[in-house]
């Protein structure tokens, strides 16, 4: 029965088995069919998207138009702010204030007004000073500003001296006995405001409008609409901010409202639902014009597209050749992305491979000259225990101990090849096996430090020696004696510490005598390899080793302060 299934499998393979070309023309039917059927569907998520986008610009219009105004108001209190501290003004100097005050706002497009409780102009850089000036023009917002006792923006109004349709800015001044207060007052054109909502800030068939309080237009984008007059939709001024639909004049208008805190007024983008919908029908007929041209065109290429990929599938089949030969791998660039990926990866992975063998190769040379200098280590160790020993049961036992040892670190230089082996993990992998039970009697410390692999090895061997001195002679050989193990590292010099303390020492041994395999190993290999500096103290209750090493010949990156373990 198995067999059958496969036969059939098979049998349906070879059947199914055509050009690309004929696929490709298949794909595409099934790909044209459906875009038909679901064209509607598409279509209606397509104005949902659009009308999305759309809302989503409008509002970041207007919440720019809204910035935009808050950026001139704030600009404007804080000139009055600057100019109410005129040392002049203080000094009741009218002349002076007026004529600083006429410099600085010298091409700004705004001019300064100084008002009393009287609505009576004090100046005005609009008259030259010293003329008779009338009665402010806005008495309403005067009496508002002085009232609030706050900064306060103005509606728009007509100015009788500007001849034309103006905004305020009032900062009221008091004074201690209330008889001397006045207002700061900056005036400006509305027009000057018309940049804020310039077309190139709306979306095509939008307009804008800033409204005051009081429902006025004090700008707006259509001409047609002037300023001082009340915003031909009535129901604005109590529109909720936000997008929105309003109908005036049997016209549905979709709008866009923002609300300016700092001055008061209302930003309003609108447009007729009809213009706005009808950019929509119009992407439907492009829509399905295009999928009917798509589909053409899409027929008509098919055949050049298959010719164009077989090729470069055949010229990929080449390369995956030259490949399994182990032969370079040229990339090869191809009009269709996904071949030049795959050239590409080719090419890539025959670079790979070549830097592979010459990998395998350099390994092979490090295995063998890695292996030598264990030899020699070995040889060393078997010369000196053989020299150094009486009985053979102890030479077997030492050796046997200092090969154990060197193939403990040599554990750690092959699991640690890469990042390096750490002081720490070290020095607890070579110490462990002549740990006490009672670990208040070994204690290690340092911080994080990372050894090369083969400078790691000859401070593992010396450890190894010095432990199997302390229990045969020193500070482990009894019941009481301590060990410490420290290490410090700076830019420039690692230092290791070896004090042993509570030590039965013989006058014979802390005389100076015969020296041991641990004393040639720190003497002659540390000093040899490393160029240490090395330290014998012997002390009343113990010995002391100080080793000092260039930190530039650990091959370690500079120490980040940490700590190791206390054992």
């Amino acid at each position: 029965m198995r067999q059958r299934v496969i036969g059939g499998l098979s049998s349906l393979r070879r059947r199914l088995r055509r050009p690309l070309a004929f696929y490709l023309a298949a794909l595409l039917l099934v790909a044209i069919i459906p875009c038909f059927l679901f064209s509607m569907i598409v279509l209606k998520r397509s104005m949902d998207d659009q009308e999305r986008v759309v809302t989503a610009l409008l509002k970041a219009s207007t919440g720019s138009v809204t910035r935009a105004v808050e950026r001139e108001v704030d600009g404007m209190l804080t000139t009055l702010r600057v100019l109410a501290s005129s040392r002049s003004l203080e000094n009741s100097d009218l002349g002076a204030f007026y004529r600083r005050a006429s410099s600085a706002l010298a091409g700004t497009g705004m001019n300064l007004l100084i008002i009393d409780r009287n609505y009576q102009q004090l100046i005005n850089t609009r008259i030259p000073f010293g003329q008779p000036l009338g009665r402010a023009s806005d008495p309403v917002s005067v009496d508002q500003a002085f009232r609030s006792g706050a900064p306060l923006v103005s509606t728009v109004f007509f100015g009788r001296t500007a001849k034309t349709w103006v905004f305020n800015v009032y900062l009221p001044v008091f004074s201690a006995n209330r008889q001397g207060d006045y207002l700061m007052t900056l005036t400006r054109d509305a027009v000057s405001l018309q940049r804020a909502i310039g077309r190139d800030v709306l979306s095509p068939g939008w307009n804008a409008a800033i409204i005051d309080g009081a429902g006025d237009v004090v700008v707006a984008s259509d001409p047609k609409i002037e300023p001082g007059r009340p915003f031909f939709m009535s129901i604005v001024p109590s529109m909720r901010v936000g997008v929105g639909e309003a109908v005036e004049a049997g016209i549905r208008y979709r709008t866009v409202t923002e609300f300016s805190v700092l001055s008061g007024w209302k930003i309003v983008a609108w447009a007729k639902a009809a213009d706005v919908d009808a950019a929509a029908r119009r992407s439907y007929v492009w829509l399905a014009g295009g999928a009917l041209v798509f589909a053409a065109i899409a027929l008509g290429i098919s055949l050049a597209i298959a010719r164009m990929m077989s090729r470069g599938v055949r010229l990929l089949a080449d390369d995956a050749r030259r490949l399994g030969r182990g032969e370079p791998v040229a990339m090869r660039p191809h009009m269709v992305e996904e071949v030049t990926i795959v050239s590409a990866a080719l090419s890539e992975a025959a670079e790979e491979r070549e830097r592979a063998e010459a990998e395998i190769r350099f390994l092979m040379r490090e295995v063998a000259h890695r292996s030598k200098n264990q030899l020699s280590v070995i040889q060393s160790m078997l010369t000196q225990s053989a020299a150094s020993l009486e009985s053979r049961q102890d030479f077997v036992e030492t050796f046997r101990r200092r090969v154990a040892g060197l193939a403990r670190s040599t554990d750690l230089m092959i699991a640690n090849a890469a990042q390096g082996i750490d002081m720490d993990e070290l020095a607890r992998n070579q110490l462990q096996p002549f740990i006490p039970d009672n670990c208040d009697r070994f204690h290690i410390s340092g911080p994080p430090v990372r050894l090369d692999t083969q400078v790691s090895q000859t401070l593992g061997m010396a450890l190894h020696e010095l432990a199997t001195n302390a229990t045969k002679y020193g500070a482990l050989a009894n019941a009481s004696g301590r060990v410490d193990l420290a290490w410090t590292l700076d830019d420039e010099t690692f230092r290791l510490v070896w004090r042993e303390s509570a030590a039965d020492l013989t006058p014979e041994m802390r005389a100076p005598g015969r020296k041991g395999f641990g004393t040639l190993v720190l003497e002659r290999m540390l000093g040899m390899s490393l160029d240490a500096r090395l330290q014998r103290l012997m002390h009343e209750d113990g010995i002391e080793w100080r080793v000092e090493i260039d930190s530039a010949r650990l091959n370690t990156p500079a120490p980040d302060g940490g700590k190791g373990a206390a054992g």
